[in-house]
């Protein structure tokens, strides 16, 4: 009588070599560098790294997915400085964007990735999702800068997060060669702290 055989698990698959996605992840950055967003394909993608396209897509469906994941390896989860004070808190947020953003690989690769997510809103939702651990930490500061009196309670979490997202992106699209130094750091935080307005016009609208 014949032995028999375990049932075969058709649902289950080899596990990822961590040293296949290391070299892929490796090989888009590079890539994204020499040639640019446009000009990279996941063939040339598969080369560089010495694997196969086949490879690629199973571990990412897609370049633009593949080059986010490139372009930032790790979700940011947190700010450094203690609570306490949401001037600096602001500033810290202002400066770590800055850092993010124009790294080599980001410049590449942002404005491709920027135009793939506006065209799919399942990649945008998967991209955006990375980042929630960071959004909560500013929602949480937020409130709390609220509950001390630092911050007055209109003050929406999503917009303060839109304004940093969004100017440090334009400033980086209109002026993609220029670093964000200390003094635009500086200035924007104090804009985005202190308003515009003098404070003789604020005293004069209060």
């Amino acid at each position: 009588m014949k032995a028999e055989l375990p049932p075969v698990d058709k649902g289950a698959g080899r596990p990822r070599d961590p040293r296949i996605d290391a070299a892929i992840l490796s090989a888009t950055a590079e890539l994204l560098v020499q040639i640019g967003y446009s000009n990279l394909t996941m063939a040339a993608v598969a080369e560089r790294a010495g694997t196969t396209k086949t490879a690629l897509y199973r571990r990412w469906s897609s370049k633009a997915e593949l080059v986010h994941e490139a372009a930032f390896p790790a979700a940011p989860t947190g700010l450094a400085l203690p609570e306490g004070d949401i001037a600096g808190d602001v500033r810290e947020m202002i400066a770590a964007a800055g850092a993010v953003f124009t790294s080599p690989v980001v410049r590449a690769a942002l404005p491709g990735v920027i135009a793939d997510m506006a065209a799919d809103p399942g990649l945008n939702e998967r991209v955006m999702s990375r980042f929630s651990g960071l959004f909560d930490v500013v929602r949480l500061r937020l409130e709390h800068a609220v509950q001390r009196g630092e911050v007055h309670a209109g003050v929406d979490p999503q917009r303060l997060i839109e304004l940093i997202g969004g100017a440090t992106l334009l400033r980086m699209l209109l002026t993609p060669g220029r670093d964000l130094d200390d003094t635009w750091v500086d200035q924007t935080t104090a804009i985005v702290v202190h308003g515009v307005l003098s404070p003789a016009q604020t005293n004069k609208r209060a």
